[in-house]
């Protein structure tokens, strides 16, 4: 295929010719390039042939510009600021937890958090991890976006729970570790979760305060995503024990697809572990829903504020389960940049821009549900995704991978529809290497932009809080930024560079560049009104004209 025509099927396709580089500045990306990611597209080359000339763009055409939709946004932000407490809501630690933190922590937190004022509490994903490989506990690599951490459940707190001298012994021994023991932490609630889960089987019958009525209509609510969630999570962890691993695509060839006899016949035989994990979801839906009217009860104005990964494990539960939405080679991660000259493939699955927003109950709507049931607001993580992924075919670096556009109109009207229904703010966090008009995209479909104080500088230094956009989340750092103590110190510039992610030379010019980021933040807080402390007494850099 000639090389003009290979470009006009990658443009058609959505497949950006060029991705920036470290200086960012716009370079080719190579014909291999092109044809690997036309393949993960699932698109024949060979339909392109005798084609005539332009046909391809025929075909692109009815693509202009429609009027954006618009997200929720409350009242009270258009005249009023709010604050809330960010956390990941494992640290949390209480007299009473297992080790790590839980949803009656939660309620705990939004009790502590509304006398002072706050308005809202910031969690990292809550999203489904895998059970059977506890230590794989990324909340930003899940196994599906559209369940929940069953980690999280407050097992003290489960209708059936009876405490046993072992009961009171380990949990504090997990309280007292340095670091969450996701292994220790698992076992034993796992272990407590199974004992109640078989007394409650036979009590529920009896017993209505134990919720049997209510768990048979949740598992007939989540349909077919709960059934094969729980079924990839019973065979996981079979494979897990026979040394096989907990994600599917090393397990053996008659259960990689969810539909073969294989798994049918598991699913038969091990109907009561299919129920387990059902019942964990309910349980940890049951919770969370009740933190987040404790929230409501309490007056907190947003309520809980819920992140949402970018993307998902390539070998768990959702590609398992609707492997036909996700395209299978390649992953997401982020072209070659100043802080990252090398490039990322941060080997997330990505869901397929002709399926992604297809049909009523679409798989972006989902996953946007499964988060706005509990949520006053949410977070994007990686708003750019509404545009464009950064793909990287499966055999090759990050600097043999390319853009990919999305369906932006799509994903806005769903974004409104669902956070109008459920009354809920999204917040984009748009960062680094941005499509143009992305931002003015955004505000204008009432997104929040997400403001990261060590961004947001221009020639001048730092930006005033004035100059802030009136709809945004304003933060000091967040879960994957060096604290404000790191900053300071330059930890993120070593933490970079002790990992060869960028040169030495590189390393030495942010070193002084970070001497000159000092100097503008004292100068701004300074300007701001901050007390005029030991600290920020020198010579303030004359302005640039």
């Amino acid at each position: 295929m000639k090389s003009a025509i290979l470009d006009e099927f990658a443009r058609h396709h959505g497949v950006s010719l060029t991705r920036p580089s470290p200086d960012n500045v716009e370079v080719p990306i190579s014909d291999k390039t092109k044809r690997k990611l036309l393949a993960a597209l699932n698109v024949d080359l060979t339909v392109a042939r005798g084609l005539p000339d332009g046909g391809l763009k025929r075909a692109r055409k009815g693509s202009a510009k429609t009027t954006v939709a618009k997200s929720y946004v409350p009242q009270f932000l258009e005249n009023s600021r709010v604050w809330g407490i960010s956390t990941q809501l494992y640290e949390l630690r209480s007299a009473r937890n297992w080790g790590i933190g839980d949803c009656e922590d939660l309620v705990d937190l939004i009790g502590t958090a509304r006398p002072l004022g706050a308005d809202f509490i910031g969690l990292t994903p809550l999203h489904a991890p895998f059970l059977a490989d506890p230590d794989r506990c990324s909340p930003y690599e899940p196994s599906n976006r559209q369940l929940l951490n069953p980690l999280y459940i407050a097992v003290d707190k489960v209708p059936g729970f009876q405490s046993e001298p072992e009961l009171e012994k380990r949990p504090q021994e997990l309280r007292m570790t340095k670091l969450v023991d996701y292994v220790g932490v698992a076992h034993t609630k796992y272990s407590a979760l199974r004992r109640i889960w078989r007394s409650w089987q036979s009590e529920a019958v009896h017993r209505p305060a134990l919720g049997r009525d209510e768990f048979i209509d949740f598992v007939k609510e989540r349909g077919e995503v709960l059934r094969l969630h729980a079924l990839f999570e019973a065979i996981s962890s079979t494979m897990s024990r026979s040394g096989r691993g907990t994600g599917w695509t090393t397990w053996p060839a008659e259960y990689q697809s969810a539909t073969s006899p294989a798994v049918a016949q598991f699913c038969r035989d091990h109907d009561d572990d299919v129920n387990f994990h059902m019942w964990l979801q309910w349980l940890a839906h049951r919770q969370l829903m009740r933190a987040a009217q404790a929230a409501r009860d309490a007056g907190l104005k947003v309520g809980l504020y819920l992140d949402l990964a970018v993307g998902e494990a390539v070998d768990g539960s959702a590609t398992w389960s609707d492997p036909d939405v996700y395209i299978a080679g390649a992953t997401i991660g982020s072209p070659p940049d100043p802080n990252a000259t090398e490039g990322q493939d941060w080997h997330l699955a990505a869901l397929h821009p002709s399926a992604i927003a297809a049909g009523r109950n679409s798989p972006y709507r989902r996953m946007v549900n499964a988060a706005m049931r509990y949520a006053g607001a949410i977070r994007i993580d990686h708003a750019a995704a509404l545009r464009r992924l950064f793909l990287v075919p499966l055999d090759c670096g990050p600097d043999g991978g390319g853009y990919v556009d999305y369906p932006q109109a799509d994903l806005l009207r769903i974004l409104a529809q669902a956070s109008g229904q459920y009354r809920c703010l999204v917040i984009g966090e748009a960062l680094g290497m941005l499509p143009d008009g992305l931002e003015e995209d955004l505000a204008e479909a009432r997104i929040l932009s997400c403001r990261i104080l060590s961004y947001e500088r221009d020639q001048d230094g730092f930006k005033p809080a004035a100059a802030y956009p009136k709809l945004a989340l304003a933060c000091i750092s967040t879960h994957d930024h060096q604290t404000l103590a790191g900053w300071w110190r330059g930890a993120d510039i070593r933490a970079r560079a002790e990992h060869g992610i960028v040169p030495s030379d590189l390393t030495e010019r942010h070193v002084e560049e970070r001497k000159e980021e000092r100097r503008d933040l004292r100068q701004a807080l300074v300007e701001a009104g901050a007390n005029s402390q030991s600290d920020f007494r020198l010579k303030p850099r004359p302005r640039k004209r």
